[in-house]
């Protein structure tokens, strides 16, 4: 079938390649050249260098010691609190006093009365809680050898073999989203070899007792009362079951143990569950959780163990081997990947070490944000040891959570978005709460940190927490779904009656300062000023630069959503008048972009938040097409690296997409490594420190943004590849208008591109000077070469 391509030096006819290709799946990748694998030569020997798996609900941290296995357990709603009206009642009637303070320029005062006013009451909120250990103790002192622990990306499974008085043992372990279970097995070449002692246990808020062949806990949070966090109480109830299935030998249940003796081979069945109900924001007394565990077990307890393998295998390479990436490089799959990751921080280069830690922010993806889950990832995934984690291990609204699925279009894993869709339309309703209390606004907003349970006030303080639009940037991802699916159903349904009600807080909210709409109170996250003549930090302002641009970036999505729906006329207009009256990036004295209304010093201009470069990436206001402010964007990101910017794991990632944005290759390569070397840990894991998954997450969204953009009606092929990936291959990178792509170069030029329509569709394709236009069906791809024929 031929197809018209415009080239914009000439005019050309090419032959499309009618291929029927109906979804990705019928691409077929030869998994054995691409497989992906995380190796060791020793245990873990703290939680950091330990190995995670997840279905999406639950997760396991693998710890792979000889005598005392340790696998940590999550569950993904088991959170302290619980959901209750946090709203301040003096907000209100406060409200009208701070925005005075503000345009007053009396920011101390502002800041005082609105932490006792504006904040939330409490103004903290609770942890995501580890669900516990299971543990595998061996009767054996003797010495191993061959020891070899990994984690195969391709297949989701953790594997540890090894060897004792000339026996070879090996525990495979996995999370399966098609059981919603975790697996455990243990086999040895010699039949008998198995005898261990099985634990599964919780430091507290927890019984646990042996039933026969089975561990059965179940537990309750109980949280005391601190004024920071809120009444305490009995909270969360949850439960978990282990069943133990042997091959030869016996099971013994003794006490809380379960003892094997004599195995030739053990099969472990593993589940939890909460009685969390998302569609209450809270726990539900009608759930039992221990009667959802047996549910689940029912289900797999008959199966064989290679049954549950297989299907999990085939499930998780179904969508992980959508994307095979090639750097080139010299293949170092035979040396331990910390050793290679110390390598590359003494100074190597490893391309192949870049496309595993690219492929594992995928995998991590995966594991913390599907079905069977229902939560989206939170800082941590899934994975978390503590009681009481870092920053809760909870739901950043003013960068993080939106950076945890900056890579899930464009990396294939579109599917890992719902459980975000979900979450977001649920937030709506305490968030009209808020707005409605709050500001005295219709729609609902949220501010920049929450948890399960919907808390949708400012958190904390007010330096932090301020962030009055965070709701409207949480639709982001919403809308992003929608430009890499063309699904106007999900859009008529889903995405935009959230985004049409973000607006409506909006149109409310905004007041009138010099003939412009600004916002106030506000901040720029999680930055700080200095007035002229004061010595104290300011946070608080009116107008800020990420407010403006997260302004016209959501006004322009519900513009385009209104028109594709054919919807909201009357309503369109309106919201084109509010966006001609969104004050203008601005560009200050030092030739940066200004973060605030005004040309402030900075209190400090090294700080890990780039908050004013949001039009930068991931919005795409800020593009060659106007050339002033794209040279001030990369002046401003000069100035904070000049002082000590981009310093945590995220805001490294961070970078990535802004060179890769500015079309700066070497730099942008320059930051890849950086994270490798000055922000990742042997298990590849994040550090910001401590662990943040969000950094993972940003580098593989700024590895795939190297490779391919999509932003404004173009696709632009390798835009930003680096001299040190000379030649490679990459298969199954997805772009903004349902469109699917595979590339190769070679010596730092492309030799072919092949684009996949996924539903009828058109764009203009750019490589280096030359562009096309192609026009599709679904189903039908077109193959260019370097210069677009």
């Amino acid at each position: 079938m031929n197809k018209r391509l415009t080239q914009l030096t000439f005019l050309l006819i090419i032959i499309l390649n009618s291929c029927n290709y109906s979804n990705q799946y019928d691409k077929q990748i030869d998994v054995e050249q691409t497989a992906y694998k995380l190796w060791y030569q020793q245990p873990a020997n703290n939680w950091d260098e330990a190995l995670p798996v997840g279905n999406g609900r639950l997760g396991a941290m693998v710890f792979g010691d000889v005598y005392n296995e340790r696998i940590q357990l999550n569950e993904e709603s088991l959170w302290a609190g619980e959901r209750f009206n946090t709203n301040n009642p003096n907000a209100l009637r406060d409200l009208p006093h701070i925005r005075d303070l503000i345009f007053e320029g009396k920011i101390q005062e502002a800041y005082e009365l609105g932490n006792k006013s504006l904040l939330g009451t409490p103004p903290r909120f609770r942890s995501y809680q580890t669900l516990g250990d299971i543990y595998l103790s061996f009767d054996s002192a003797a010495s191993f050898t061959d020891y070899k622990r990994e984690l195969h990306l391709n297949s989701g499974i953790s594997r540890t073999v090894f060897t004792i008085n000339g026996i070879t043992y090996i525990r495979e372990i996995f999370a399966s989203a098609p059981d919603n279970i975790i697996a455990i097995h243990l086999s040895a070449d010699k039949p008998g070899a198995i005898n261990t002692a099985i634990a599964l246990q919780r430091q507290k808020d927890v019984d646990v007792k042996a039933e026969k062949n089975q561990l059965i806990l179940t537990g309750q949070i109980i949280d005391g009362a601190t004024e920071t966090q809120g009444p305490g109480g009995e909270h969360m109830k949850f439960a978990a079951k282990l069943m133990a299935m042997n091959k030869g030998g016996e099971i013994c249940a003794e006490d809380s143990i379960l003892q094997v003796k004599n195995a030739d081979e053990l099969y472990i069945l593993f589940t939890a569950a909460t009685d969390y109900n998302l569609e209450k924001l809270n726990y539900d007394r009608r759930i039992d959780p221990l009667s959802v565990c047996n549910d689940i077990l029912a289900k797999s307890e008959g199966k064989s163990y290679s049954q549950i393998r297989g299907s999990h295998i085939k499930d998780q390479e179904s969508v992980f081997n959508r994307v095979r990436l090639n750097l080139g490089g010299e293949q170092l799959s035979s040396i331990p990947t910390d050793k290679r990751l110390d390598s590359v921080k003494n100074g190597a280069d490893d391309p192949a070490l870049i496309a595993l830690y690219f492929q594992y922010g995928r995998y991590l993806l995966i594991g913390s944000s599907r079905s069977p889950g229902i939560l989206p990832a939170n800082l941590q995934g899934v994975w978390n040891g503590h009681f009481q984690a870092p920053w809760n291990s909870d739901y950043h609204t003013n960068i993080n959570l939106q950076m945890n699925y900056w890579h899930a279009e464009i990396c294939n894993l579109t599917e890992t978005v719902d459980p975000l869709i979900n979450i977001v339309d649920k937030w709506r309703g305490p968030g009209r709460v808020t707005a409605k209390d709050m500001y005295g606004c219709d729609g609902w907003t949220m501010h920049h940190a929450t948890d399960i349970f919907g808390k949708t006030v400012p958190n904390a303080d007010m330096r932090w927490g301020m962030s009055p639009l965070s709701g409207v940037w949480m639709t982001f991802p919403l809308w992003r779904h929608y430009e890499f699916t063309l699904d106007k159903e999900y859009l008529r349904t889903k995405a935009y009656p959230i985004m049409k009600e973000a607006m409506e807080f909006v149109g409310d909210f905004l007041i009138e300062k010099d003939g412009y709409l600004v916002t106030n109170p506000t901040m720029s996250p999680e930055n700080a000023y200095l007035l002229e003549g004061e010595d104290y930090q300011c946070q608080l302002t009116y107008a800020a630069t990420i407010d403006n641009q997260t302004l016209i970036g959501h006004i322009d999505h519900c513009i385009k959503a209104s028109e594709v729906l054919g919807v909201d006329d009357e309503l369109r207009q309106n919201w084109k008048n509010i966006r001609s009256k969104i004050p203008p990036v601005l560009i200050g004295k030092d030739s940066t972009i200004m973060e605030w209304i005004e040309d402030y010093k900075e209190r400090e201009p090294g700080h890990r938040h780039m908050s004013h470069l949001l039009g930068l990436y991931p919005l795409a206001q800020i593009t060659p097409e106007s050339p002033e402010l794209f040279k001030a964007a990369k002046s401003t990101i000069e100035k904070r690296l000049q002082h000590g910017g981009g310093h945590t794991g995220w805001s490294r990632a961070w970078m990535i997409n802004f060179f890769a944005r500015l079309h700066e290759p070497e730099i942008a390569y320059d930051h890849v490594m950086a994270l490798l070397r000055k922000s990742t840990q042997g298990n590849l894991f994040d550090s910001h420190p401590p662990f943040q998954i969000d950094g993972n997450f940003g580098g593989t969204a700024g590895i795939a943004e190297m490779l391919l953009q999509s932003h404004n009606g173009v696709i632009q092929l390798l835009p930003a590849l680096p001299a040190a990936w000379l030649s490679g291959e990459v298969n199954g990178l997805c772009a903004r208008g349902a469109f699917e792509v595979d590339m190769k170069w070679k010596n730092g030029v492309m030799v072919t591109a092949t684009i996949y329509a996924k539903t009828d569709s058109k764009c203009f394709v750019k490589y280096k000077n030359n562009v096309v236009e192609i026009d599709l069906e679904k189903g039908e791809s077109v193959t260019l070469n370097g210069q677009l024929y």
